[in-house]
C-alpha cells in the first residue's frame, strides 16, 4: 500500500518525541512491505532506508497556517498515487484529511494531543468569544472527514466520534537498538561509587525534571551520597533544575544528544526517572494521555523505572516489578523510591523484567503490526 504520511511541525531527523516518533512509524510500516512517504521538515540528511521523505513544513515556519498546504499536498499526493493519507494532528492542521477527502482516499488521523478543550482552556474561551465557535467547528469537520483515529486515548477525542474508527495503541521503543547492551560514546563520565540516576527530556515544567534534582539534594543534606544524576536534553526548565543540582557532586547536564546516541547513553545509567507533574500543565486535566517514550526507552535498555503512581503510569509500569512507583502527594516520595532500588541486585533483576516486558508490548515493531493490520483492513472497506 502507498502511504503518505504528513508530520508538517515535525523535523526529521531531530531530538524530540515527535521527531522520533515520526521516523518510528515510517520505517516501521516500511519495513512491513508498504510504500511510505513522509512530507516534514528536515533535520538534517534524511535517514537511510526504504522511506521516501519530502521536504515540506507549514508556511512560514507557523503550525498555525498549516491547513494551507492542503494543495501541495493533494498535489504530492496524487504524484506518488496515495492509497491512504495519515496526518499527525495538530489544532489548525487538516491538510492530510482534507487532501484525502479531495482525492476520495481512507484519511487517517494520528492524535497525540487532544482535540477536545480541556477545562479553563484559553483557546476554548476566545473561541466561544467569537460566538460560532470556529476552531471547534474546524476540527469537528476534520473529524468527520477521518475514517480512523490512532490514538493513545480515546478520551481526548469528541465525544460523538465512534469507537469503531479509533485505534487505542500505545507508542514504543526501539528494542534493536535501545537494549542493555548499547555501545558507544557517552557524553559523561561515572564512576562505579555512585548509582546513577538518568533523565532524558525536553525539561518542559510537566516532565517534572527540577524534583529529580530536588530529590538528591534532600538525600545529599541527609548524608546520602550515593547517588548522581545525567540530565539529557534541553528546555524551559533546564535552568531551574541547574540551580537545584548546583551544589550536588556527581551531577552531569549532556544537553540534547542524537536520538542515535542515546541508547548507549541511557544503558550506562542505573535507573531512569520520569517525575511527571501532570497538574502543571493544563491539557493533562483530561487525563494522563502520554504514551511515554523516555519511559519505554528506559525500560529497553534495562533500566528500573521511576515514576509517580497516576493510574496510567501503573498500567504501562508494574510497581516493585518494573519499576518502583511513589505517591507524588507525599512530600519524600520520590526520595524513597530512589533509595529502594539502591541495591545492585535489586535493579538488575527489576531492569531484567523491564526489559522483558517493553519487548512484548511496547516496541515499536508492536505497535506497526497493530497499525499495518488496520490500514489494510481500513483499505479493504473502501
Amino acid at each position: 500500500m502507498r502511504v503518505l504520511y504528513a508530520a508538517l511541525d515535525q523535523t526529521v531527523p531531530g531530538t524530540l518525541g515527535g521527531s522520533v516518533h515520526v521516523q518510528a512509524v515510517a520505517e516501521g510500516l516500511a519495513a512491513r512491505g508498504h510504500e511510505v512517504h513522509v512530507a516534514t521538515r528536515p533535520g538534517g540528511p534524511w535517514p537511510a532506508g526504504a522511506v521516501q521523505w519530502h521536504a515540506m513544513g507549514p508556511p512560514l515556519g507557523r503550525q498555525q497556517l498549516r491547513w494551507l498546504r492542503v494543495g501541495a499536498l493533494t498535489d504530492l499526493a496524487r504524484r506518488i498515487g496515495a492509497q491512504v493519507i495519515m496526518e499527525r494532528y495538530y489544532n489548525f492542521g487538516g491538510e492530510g484529511v482534507l487532501a484525502a477527502s479531495r482525492l476520495g482516499v481512507p484519511a487517517v488521523l494520528e492524535v497525540n494531543a487532544p482535540v477536545i478543550d480541556y477545562p479553563g482552556s484559553l483557546k476554548s474561551k476566545i473561541d466561544r468569544a467569537l460566538l460560532v465557535e470556529p476552531m471547534r467547528r474546524w476540527r469537528d469537520a476534520i473529524c468527520r472527514r477521518t475514517q480512523m483515529f490512532v490514538t493513545t486515548s480515546a478520551d481526548i477525542l469528541p465525544a460523538w466520534v465512534e469507537r469503531r474508527r479509533v485505534l487505542e495503541i500505545e507508542w514504543g521503543a526501539d528494542i534493536a537498538h535501545f537494549t542493555p547492551e548499547a555501545r558507544g560514546p557517552v557524553p559523561f563520565t561515572r564512576t562505579d561509587d555512585r548509582i546513577l540516576c538518568v533523565f532524558a527530556g525536553a525539561f518542559r515544567s510537566w516532565h517534572g525534571v527540577v524534583q529529580l534534582a530536588a530529590a538528591l539534594a534532600r538525600l545529599h543534606r541527609d548524608g546520602d551520597h550515593r547517588f548522581g544524576a545525567v540530565f539529557i536534553g534541553d528546555g524551559p526548565e533546564r535552568a531551574a533544575v541547574e540551580r537545584a543540582a548546583r551544589d550536588l557532586p556527581g551531577v552531569t547536564f549532556t544537553g540534547a544528544l542524537p536520538h542515535s546516541a542515546l541508547p548507549a547513553a541511557l544503558a550506562a545509567a542505573d535507573i531512569g526517572v520520569a517525575p511527571f507533574e501532570p497538574f502543571r500543565h493544563g491539557p493533562l486535566r483530561l487525563g494522563f494521555y502520554w504514551s511515554p517514550l523516555k519511559i519505554f526507552e528506559y525500560m529497553a535498555v534495562g533500566l528500573p523505572v521511576v515514576a509517580p503512581a497516576l493510574p496510567r503510569l501503573k498500567r504501562l509500569v508494574e510497581d516493585k516489578v518494573e519499576g518502583m512507583l511513589y505517591d507524588p502527594r507525599e512530600a519524600r516520595g520520590l526520595d524513597r523510591a530512589l533509595t529502594r532500588l539502591a541495591d545492585e541486585t535489586t535493579r538488575r533483576r527489576i531492569g531484567a523484567a523491564a526489559r522483558t516486558r517493553v519487548v512484548r508490548d511496547f516496541s515499536w515493531q508492536a505497535h506497526c503490526a497493530i497499525l499495518d493490520k488496520r490500514l489494510r483492513a481500513l483499505a479493504r472497506g473502501r
